[in-house]
């Protein structure tokens, strides 16, 4: 008895699937390599869409570590999401709105959920897409550019950004307008301006496209959009100065020695003042290689006369980081108000 009682306790085994059947995938593509209706219904399978499954790869999803690994597992999800789906979408939908911004990278929103409805665009005249798990919509073809990322159509950076003018509030509209038009950097330290997702003047060509809705808050959030701000963090902390007043700080900036040699590229400057801000994520504490190499930087800038703030998530993310570099500006002339 108690033999049968452990067999029946014993998780269920099923049935490998085909080797050459990728996850995600459709329900007849399944059936066509000859996949039984019963296996398809077994319960290690994931049916986020009508006729799509998923099986889920714990190896994978248990991969993701370290400070950013919350961020990598939403927009895995999404992606794998948007996969299955893309398994049974119409050719003419596409993903945008935060579904898209998900897909191409973007920082989001405290609370975002992954397992929301993926957001589905159809070009007028076309029906928009009706399915559980999708939220579609109909747009037209001058408000929606459409590209391909990683096989899947989105919609381009500009276009998505324009597109959540009344799902974000101006602060995330700036945060994500700062994604998209950073201009990244290879493992030299050069810029790449080819390789950036929008320029401002695509932002402002899409935010003013005949016919936009929420044209007045897109172009409020672009006034404050700027080039240089490589995470959510630091454009957080320039926005907070903005506000707090404190003078106009460079973004982005190299530092160079009098030998014309590359000594850093930090995140902000007030060169009138000798001060150098620096916004630390949590990969700057937990990462030993990377705490070393900012240890002998700062070491460096000190050297060739900077006075360097190094800005936590924490002091930004508490309000405190304004005072931090206040306090810093005045020790280095600065006549500006003091605060409070």
């Amino acid at each position: 008895a108690r033999l049968v009682q452990d067999a029946e306790r014993m998780p269920r085994r099923h049935a490998p699937l085909p080797s050459t059947l990728s996850t995600p995938f459709a329900y007849a593509e399944a059936r066509a390599m000859g996949v039984t209706a019963g296996r398809l219904r077994g319960s290690d399978l994931e049916r986020p869409f009508h006729a799509t499954r998923i099986l889920p790869d714990p190896a994978t999803r248990s991969a993701f570590a370290g400070p950013q690994a919350i961020d990598a597992r939403v927009r895995a999800r999404v992606l794998e999401r948007a996969r299955a789906y893309s398994r049974v979408m119409s050719r003419r939908g596409f993903f945008t709105g935060m579904t898209a911004a998900a897909l191409l990278g973007c920082p989001l929103p405290d609370g975002f959920d992954p397992d929301a409805d993926l957001s589905v665009g159809t070009m007028h005249p076309h029906r928009a897409a009706r399915a559980r798990g999708v939220a579609g919509f109909q747009t037209r073809e001058h408000l929606a550019h459409v590209m391909d990322v990683g096989g899947l159509r989105v919609t381009t950076p500009a276009s998505t950004w324009a597109m959540l003018g009344g799902e974000l509030s101006e602060r995330w509209l700036v945060i994500m307008g700062d994604h998209f038009v950073r201009v990244p950097r290879d493992h030299r330290g050069r810029a790449m301006p080819n390789a950036r997702l929008a320029t401002p003047a695509q932002l402002e060509a899409a935010a003013l496209a005949p016919g936009r809705r929420h044209r007045k808050a897109l172009v409020r959030a672009l006034t404050s959009v700027r080039v240089g701000s490589a995470s959510r963090l630091e454009t957080e902390y320039r926005l907070d100065a903005e506000a707090a007043r404190l003078p106009h700080m460079d973004l982005d900036v190299e530092v160079r020695g009098a030998d014309g040699a590359l000594i850093a590229i930090v995140d902000g400057m007030h060169r009138a003042f000798d001060l150098i801000v620096e916004v630390e994520g949590d990969h700057h504490r937990t990462d030993r290689a990377q705490w070393n190499r900012d240890i002998d930087r700062t070491a460096a800038l000190a050297a060739q006369g900077w006075e360097v703030v190094r800005l936590t998530s924490r002091r930004i993310r508490d309000g405190s980081a304004t005072s931090v570099v206040r306090s810093a500006l005045h020790r280095h002339g600065w006549s500006g108000p003091r605060g409070h």
